[in-house]
């Protein structure tokens, strides 16, 4: 298992992202998230295809991290069924994993 993961999250607005980004960095759960507007989403929910503009959250972090970034991003989200996604980071900048690491320790 590798030991630090990208998150995928994506949210209905910038402020929602905001908020979701800044938290995740003050409580130390992630190292690093970037926020990109403008996404359009095409969807089936509740058996209707939808369409919607988001906002995309990638959060750096470590893996043990994740139930944690998982139950507080719930917490802040809107909506019901938010996309909470994760890529293992399998191989990087060695410095930059090692900053990753210090900057979400407790």
């Amino acid at each position: 298992m590798s030991q630090f993961l990208s998150l995928y999250i994506t949210a209905p607005s910038c402020e929602v992202a905001a908020k979701i980004g800044r938290t995740l960095i003050e409580e130390r759960l992630a190292a690093c998230v970037n926020i990109t507007s403008g996404m359009r989403s095409i969807y089936r929910w509740q058996d209707k295809i939808e369409a919607a503009t988001e906002v995309v959250l990638i959060a750096k972090t470590r893996a043990a991290l994740f139930e944690e970034i998982e139950t507080r991003i719930r917490e802040l989200h809107p909506h019901d069924l938010p996309c909470i996604v994760a890529w293992p980071i399998e191989a990087g900048h060695q410095p930059y994993l090692d900053w990753l690491a210090h900057e979400t320790a407790s």
